[in-house]
């Protein structure tokens, strides 16, 4: 292990300018931007309408055939993760996304990073549509994928003693189960984690977007980051 990779030093380190970010997380970033800013600007109620109705992952969608709901069948169990409700909900999840992503990006690398967001974007779906099996609700954004990458954070990212540095984290090591469950750290994040994820199962919402992705979604997301994290990560540090 390099010195740069010790925690010990991590405590010399300045931490980089806040928009230092990953490639592929300003990729993403611009690229959730640029299909908003598409649908708010140029396209009509009518076609945007048309887009949901082909892109938003829809549970009642799989209670019919795949031969009678064609391509977005099979698709949009991913592409809604690249839709958002409002600009407010847009601003969110790339706050998030950002933050989280960018440690998980430096990690794994972008092909990866990448092969994770669309199966963490089904796994948060399938999760949703399990608890909602045939239901007609519409389920947008990226919150499901953000969510999966807390989850795939929480396994490295809080040392077991020191602090968090942000430009650092993604070289320290994988946490076992029992030691995540040891760190106290972690155990304060989880909590808090799903307590407010869990808010909305109880009526209250606190994104104000009828189309944002429901709390499943997250809850769904971020147990397919977690529990699966070592299917994704090759360090052995």
């Amino acid at each position: 292990m390099n010195s740069n990779s010790d925690p010990a030093s991590f405590e010399e380190q300045k931490d980089p300018p806040i928009f230092n970010l990953p490639g592929i997380i300003l990729f993403s970033l611009v690229v959730l931007l640029a299909i908003h800013v598409v649908r708010e600007t140029f396209l009509s109620e009518q076609l945007d309408l048309e887009l949901l109705v082909n892109t938003a992952f829809i549970p009642q969608r799989y209670v019919l055939s795949i031969t009678e709901m064609g391509v977005p069948y099979v698709t949009s169990a991913f592409t809604y993760s690249l839709l958002h409700g409002g600009y407010s909900h847009l601003i969110v999840n790339g706050l998030w996304l950002a933050a989280f992503g960018s440690i998980v990006a430096r990690r794994w690398g972008t092909i990866r990073f990448c092969v994770f967001w669309v199966l963490s974007a089904i796994a948060s779906a399938a999760f949703f549509a399990a608890l909602n099996w045939g239901e007609v609700t519409l389920v947008i954004g990226a919150s499901g994928v953000v969510s999966a990458l807390m989850g795939a954070a929480t396994r490295f990212a809080f040392p077991l003693s020191g602090r968090f540095i942000r430009d650092k984290a993604h070289f320290l090591p994988r946490q076992s189960f029992l030691e995540i469950f040891q760190n106290k750290t972690v155990l304060i994040y989880l909590a808090v984690w799903f307590g407010i994820s869990l808010i909305p199962a109880f009526g209250a919402n606190l994104t104000g977007s009828v189309n944002s992705v429901a709390w499943e979604a997250h809850i769904g997301g971020f147990l397919f980051g977690f529990l699966l994290f070592d299917i994704f990560d090759n360090k052995n540090w």
